[in-house]
């Protein structure tokens, strides 16, 4: 034990302590090193495990320096210090290049103090920092435009974190094991035009969570646990003006807000990424995605192999939507509809394109180009759509929308079919329904009147029994006529008729012939309330035995 106590006294004069050596590192490590029993233990290495530089060839162990005790030290102390959160250091815990400061993979757990305020990246990803304060930094960071906090176990993150870097454009939250997003958790950054949150444990959004993110135009939500679609985002009134990327994919979602997708713009349709969730099968499913892959949307183009839904039915069968218009649900093939108009009507035609902000030209039937200052029937709108006012039978046909950008070209047809007539105002169908209505009812009612309140018949009526005993009397006395055809004319009638002799001295003034009566094979007591029987022609009571009138 004498050789190892050797080099330790010659450290140290007897009596006197040697003075401390400042130590060479800043990475907020104490500025001295001490001597202790660890620097007794490490002068004693081998040179051939820690080889110390000299210009001879030593025999045996060598002592080592002081200050090189201290750099062993700093290795197995002083670094997991700085893993913790120390003072920001550009040469042991990060790289510093210019304005992009790079802390991965650095087993961090908090970040580093004392940032420069003329960053402009920085990148904490692949550490454990696990809470994002709202103390992480205390100074605005006004040249942050980029923030790297990917694969970090994130759990928490303050409602004020975001309040001193206000001026980003990049935020990538991805791979933590985030659960919920709170209310307003992104209102100051206004400016943030792309914002990473896949591959997280995301299952509860607030609605009010992406206020303020008026810049954003790229949200991530995919591979989480979210089960509403937040149509919030897309449609309109609510939705974040300048969004046109948004991915849903990977997630719980069993139904869609079908009738509200439809409605949207191509050029968000055109981003909005749904593949990959638990969709029930529907015709409705198929329509609108087959409608999508029809128009060459990127969502229904790029990931149309991965549009998978669920049959109704205790099986829980998967299938593909678009496979659906087969044997699955014998859904019906999807086709681009006419845009259909009526005489004098004012039509507008959408140039639906997939990207927005594009300068549009549209051509008539017939090859004609639309100016944009044109004084016809046709007119370009600020929007980029065709006004046709008033529609005319010529304006059917094909019309086509050439849509142009820096980067993009686009083409768009619109088929147009004008039908010849005019359609009525609004208020016209209904009035149409109420009087078929109405002539329904009218039509109900004399039906009930006629079966039930018709007026009483002759069987019914009270003086049937008289009239029986007078058609008894002109059954006896029509044998005395000589004119047949009374029974064949009362009989093409329906009534009953008598022949009927009367008094000649009521036939005064006649000069021997009965006056004629015009109301033939009428019953008698029915007309004028009379129990008087009518005369009979003239020609039909003669008698066969004598020219004389017989009285009955």
């Amino acid at each position: 034990m004498d050789g190892p106590a050797e080099p330790l006294q010659s450290l140290r004069a007897p009596g006197k302590e040697e003075p401390r050596e400042p130590f060479i590192n800043d990475a907020g490590v104490p500025s001295h090193c001490r001597l202790s029993l660890q620097c007794s233990i490490l002068l004693t290495l081998d040179t051939s495990i820690m080889p110390f530089p000299s210009t001879e060839q030593q025999l045996g162990p060598a002592p080592l320096s002081p200050a090189t005790v201290c750099l062993l030290l700093s290795l197995t102390i002083l670094i997991p210090w700085a893993a913790t959160g120390s003072t920001l250091n550009c040469h042991v815990t990060c790289i510093c290049a210019s304005n992009i400061v790079s802390c991965s993979k650095m087993n961090l757990t908090t970040v580093p103090t004392n940032l420069p305020k003329y960053m402009a990246v920085l990148d904490l990803s692949y550490n454990s920092i696990t809470r994002l304060r709202a103390e992480w930094t205390t100074i605005k960071l006004e040249q942050l435009h980029n923030l790297l906090l990917s694969h970090n176990g994130l759990t928490f993150i303050s409602s004020e974190a975001f309040v001193y870097v206000t001026c980003l454009h990049y935020l990538d939250l991805s791979s933590n094991a985030l659960q919920l997003l709170d209310e307003f958790i992104f209102e100051p950054l206004g400016q943030l035009e792309v914002l990473l949150l896949y591959n997280n444990h995301i299952s509860q959004i607030d609605r009010s969570a992406f206020t303020g993110l008026n810049s954003l135009q790229k949200l991530y939500l995919s591979q989480n646990q979210v089960s509403r679609f937040p149509l919030e985002l897309v449609k309109e009134k609510t939705r974040l003006e300048k969004l046109s990327l948004l991915d849903v994919s990977s997630n719980r979602i069993k139904v869609l807000p079908i009738q509200e997708l439809k409605t949207l713009p191509a050029w968000i349709k055109n981003g909005l990424y749904i593949h990959n969730n638990p969709l029930t099968c529907s015709c409705d499913l198929y329509s609108l995605l087959a409608h999508w892959h029809l128009r060459r949307l990127t969502s229904a183009i790029d990931f149309k192999d991965d549009y998978t839904c669920i049959l109704p039915g205790p099986q829980k069968t998967m299938a593909r939507v678009f496979d659906l218009h087969g044997d699955h649900m014998n859904c019906s093939t999807v086709k681009e509809a006419d845009e259909e108009a009526y005489l004098g009507q004012t039509l507008v035609l959408s140039c639906d394109t997939r990207h927005r902000d594009m300068l549009k030209t549209w051509v008539r039937p017939g090859n004609v180009v639309v100016s944009l200052d044109s004084n016809q029937s046709a007119v370009v709108l600020p929007d980029g759509s065709l006004q046709i006012r008033p529609v005319r039978p010529e304006d059917s046909g094909t019309y086509t929308c050439f849509a142009v950008s820096q980067t993009l070209n686009e083409t768009v047809y619109v088929s147009v079919k004008v039908h010849n007539f005019t359609l009525g105002s609004s208020h016209e169908p209904m009035n149409t329904a109420y009087t078929t209505l109405v002539g329904c009812l009218a039509s109900i009612v004399l039906v009930l009147v006629y079966l039930y309140l018709t007026p009483c018949r002759c069987f019914c009526c009270p003086n049937r029994s008289q009239a029986n005993g007078h058609h008894e009397d002109s059954i006896h006395s029509s044998v005395l006529s000589t004119t047949p055809t009374h029974g064949e004319l009362c009989n093409r009638a329906g009534l009953a008729r008598h022949v009927a002799f009367i008094d000649p001295k009521e036939l005064q003034g006649q000069n021997g012939k009965v006056s004629a009566n015009t109301e033939e094979c009428q019953e008698p007591d029915v007309q004028r309330g009379r129990r008087q029987r009518k005369k009979s022609d003239t020609e039909s009571i003669s008698s066969i035995c004598s020219d004389t009138p017989i009285v009955v």
